[in-house]
């Protein structure tokens, strides 16, 4: 099969001959027919996040069982499926307490190094990511890394599910647990702000502030459910939003993973309000928050994956989007073959798109 592979940060990816062995007895083996390109991908391209290379990156995506273990019951081939990062054990302590989305079991959730899924005719390793390595056309993984959905959901937009839409609506639903009327800035309005913004709008939020520099995207939030936009380009973002609300937002989002902007999000806080960091922050930066802030009731928290209870909430998503209440279709600003991948990339890292998707045969 093709996959993208990735030799070196800041370097082109290879398309390469690579292969994946048959599924042992709780795998499942799946053709690969649609998969975004997402940011947290960029940051490893970056070098931002270490990993293990060459690997083969993604971890958005959506597919068709082609083959399955000895023992796994849940899915046959031919069944339509969305894949999770998220992957669970369903036995562990987090597990069990209502928190699959950080299942600490790494026989299940295979730490970076301890895939051996991928195969090539090269003396390296060839290296698996977030257990899932959707950029190629075959994917192997454990069963508890997908789920099921309905035949008659378009692929190309259950790819989308897969990540970007679960990390930013879950983020809002499940993790700042946005109730009707209140106020909700979004910070960033790539995949996953937008996300966050239907989210919120789903969720009854009284008023939706997008906050991004690029005017394209904030004009699709505002289609999307945003009541307003502020650009930082134009105004200081924590000024606007307290002008706007007259003492700052209930909760803020943050959806670009910088120091800067997770510090904007506690600082347009209401007294009592709540700031989730969904972007990943690179590993050597720290946040500053004025302590005073937290004795007044303001809170700074993060969000893994939306907080998902992915079997539960992935097909509660599609539901959505075929009753026309979740729009995804706008998202896509772009479908591209696996050759495409190194010019998606920098098509995102140029803000010219919200959303690209690459298309298998």
């Amino acid at each position: 099969m093709k996959a993208a592979v990735l030799h070196e940060p800041h370097q082109p990816m290879e398309i390469a001959d690579v292969a994946t062995r048959n599924p042992g007895p709780r795998e499942v083996l799946i053709a690969t027919a649609y998969a975004g390109l997402c940011h947290s991908d960029l940051h490893f391209i970056e070098g931002l996040f270490p990993h293990p290379l060459p690997a083969v990156l993604g971890h958005e995506a959506a597919g068709v069982v082609e083959a399955v273990g000895s023992h796994v019951t849940y899915v046959k081939p031919g069944d339509h499926v969305i894949t999770c990062l998220s992957v669970f054990c369903g036995e562990c302590e987090r597990c069990l307490s209502g928190n699959p989305s950080t299942c600490s079991d790494t026989t299940v959730k295979l730490p970076p190094g301890a895939s051996d899924r991928l195969e090539w005719d090269r003396p390296e390793s060839l290296h698996g990511f977030l257990n899932l390595s959707a950029f190629a056309e075959l994917m192997l993984v454990h069963e508890h890394a997908l789920v099921k959905i309905r035949d008659d959901m378009p692929l190309e937009k259950a790819a989308l599910v897969g990540c970007g839409v679960m990390t930013g609506f879950g983020a809002v639903n499940n993790t700042a647990q946005v109730r009707w009327g209140e106020t909700v800035a979004v910070i960033g309005c790539g995949g996953v702000g937008m996300a966050a913004v239907e989210g919120a709008h789903i969720a009854g939020a009284g008023r939706i502030i997008a906050i991004d520099t690029n005017s394209d995207k904030l004009e699709l939030a505002r289609m999307l459910g945003a009541t307003d936009a502020v650009n930082p380009l134009e105004s200081d973002p924590v000024e606007a939003v307290l002008e706007l609300t007259g003492g700052g937002v209930h909760h803020a989002i943050e959806c670009l993973g910088m120091n800067t902007t997770a510090e904007q999000a506690f600082n347009m806080l209401a007294l009592g309000g709540t700031a989730t960091i969904v972007g990943m922050i690179p590993a050597d930066q720290k946040i500053s928050v004025d302590g005073m802030q937290l004795l007044r009731g303001r809170t700074l928290k993060g969000s893994s994956m939306g907080s998902n209870r992915f079997r539960i909430d992935m097909p509660r998503l599609v539901e959505l989007y075929l009753q026309g209440r979740l729009h995804l279709d706008e998202w896509v600003s772009a479908v591209i073959t696996l050759d495409q991948i190194n010019e998606g990339f920098a098509d995102m890292k140029a803000g010219k798109v919200v959303r690209s998707v690459i298309k298998f045969d």
